[in-house]
């Protein structure tokens, strides 16, 4: 239904910017595809071409599952920054953006607008990844060791799978609650919680999908849910479906599979 390409940024820009992506799609008349992007603490700049025209924008973290309709033909150039990455670019608290699809003028001024075209219009996903680049290196700030440590920590909550509550990322890292909250709120734009929620939540899925015969209430234990009703409230909330039916999609994604082997 659409292709997706991603390019790694140039060493000065590693520090703000983990990647850009590239989806493009040509539908047939009439057909739509619906598309699911789980959430993650990261803001996107996205320049992009469908149906209505072109536009430029920021996306802030999601604060649950984002679903797009691509429809007809266009394409997208999406700049994901690090946790924390967008930050000095703005100088601007992030969970003022945090829910939010704004205008990127309203952010980074009138002059991202002017590289709206130079973007769109390169021929090659490279090319496209290329002239984002420029823009975002002409503009290039000034590194922000704080920015730099929430985008750490968000990583240390993303690999450590023991840490299933906020005050033990703390602990972690040398910070008490509050403080790890102040910094999440400036730099990431979420807290702690959903951050960890988030992330477990999802090796959840991964597990469910890798062995649809684990049990619901082991998972939920494992995460430190004391009932499993609120395991999959949130795990709604996450994926945008219960875990039943998460499970129940992926054993027959399975079975399709072996039968295609």
């Amino acid at each position: 239904m659409f292709s997706l390409n991603r390019f790694e940024p140039a060493a000065s820009l590693r520090p703000f910017v983990e990647l850009y992506w590239i989806v493009r799609y040509d539908l047939a008349p009439g057909k739509t595809h619906t598309q699911t992007i789980l959430s993650y603490p990261n803001t996107h700049l996205a320049f992009e071409q469908d149906e209505e025209g072109r536009k430029v924008l920021l996306y802030g973290v999601p604060k649950k599952p984002f679903v797009r309709s691509l429809r007809g033909a266009g394409k997208v150039l999406g700049v994901k920054f690090r946790a924390g990455g967008l930050y000095p670019f703005v100088r601007r608290e992030m969970s003022l953006l945090t829910g939010k699809t704004v205008p990127a003028t309203e952010w980074l001024g009138s002059e991202v607008e002017n590289w709206l075209d130079r973007v769109l219009d390169a021929a090659e996903d490279a090319a496209m990844a290329e002239r984002a680049e420029c823009m975002l290196s002409a503009r290039l700030p000034e590194r922000d060791g704080q920015s730099e440590w929430a985008d750490r920590i968000v990583r240390l909550a993303q690999t450590d799978r023991t840490i299933i509550r906020a005050e033990q990322l703390g602990e972690a890292v040398g910070m008490s609650l509050r403080q790890l909250q102040r910094l999440f709120r400036k730099y990431v734009g979420v807290s702690p919680k959903w951050v960890i929620k988030r992330f477990r939540l999802q090796e959840a899925a991964e597990r469910l999908e890798n062995d649809p015969s684990v049990s619901l209430a082991e998972l939920a234990a494992e995460l430190g849910y004391f009932d499993q009703a609120h395991f999959v409230k949130d795990f709604r909330s996450v994926l945008g479906q219960s875990p039943a039916a998460y499970k129940k999609e992926a054993e027959t994604e399975n079975r399709n599979m072996g039968k295609r082997e």
